[in-house]
């Protein structure tokens, strides 16, 4: 066992459950870890995905491409969330998306199938799985708010704070695709808001 590791592991994970340490030594084995560059795929469009990537340092990106070619970020993740289709994970169906570091990113990746198994026989993995999920339609949620009833400079607002001192890492061009809105509308913002 890799005791850097394991602690970030134990860390990062704890924040969600409060883990006992028998129940990470237990399911230690289950994970590995990873470090991607800057512009790396984590997983592509059309990838059948098995393992869910816990990112342990970093941000990234979900993002979707369109028949002309076209990016469309569908989500940014950093410390604390995680990579997965869980429609690949769980039907076995390519991923329709991309994944992708925008800063260098380390993961601890779990089968998804380990996952569930040890969430059926453990109570903290089970309430951990459970959280993950919770999680997962609350970030929908507020994104889908967002773009019905919010504008693209309350959008952005929302943006900043969320991301607070992380967002100086996202590069603008991320930023403005994850807003949906061009480059040119983002900076328009920013000079309104006195930061350019």
């Amino acid at each position: 066992m890799n005791d850097g590791e394991f602690r970030r592991l134990t860390a990062r994970l704890s924040s969600v459950v409060s883990f006992s340490r028998v129940d990470l030594e237990a399911a230690y084995s289950h994970f590995a870890f990873h470090t991607y560059a800057p512009g790396e795929y984590v997983f592509s469009s059309g990838d059948v995905v098995r393992h869910v990537y816990f990112v342990m340092e970093g941000i990234g990106r979900y993002f979707y491409i369109d028949a002309g070619g076209k990016e469309r970020n569908k989500s940014l993740v950093r410390a604390g969330g995680a990579f997965a289709s869980i429609s690949s994970c769980v039907s076995d169906m390519p991923s329709p998306f991309f994944t992708q570091a925008i800063t260098r990113c380390t993961t601890a990746s779990i089968e998804y199938r380990a996952l569930i198994e040890l969430s059926q026989g453990n109570r903290n993995w089970a309430e951990f799985v459970r959280k993950l999920y919770e999680n997962l339609v609350l970030k929908k949620e507020k994104r889908e708010a967002a773009f019905l009833l919010l504008n693209a400079r309350e959008r952005y607002e929302q943006f900043l704070a969320e991301f607070a001192e992380d967002c100086e890492q996202v590069p603008l061009r991320q930023v403005a695709m994850y807003l949906g809105v061009t480059d040119v509308t983002l900076s328009r913002i920013r000079r309104e808001m006195g930061l350019t």
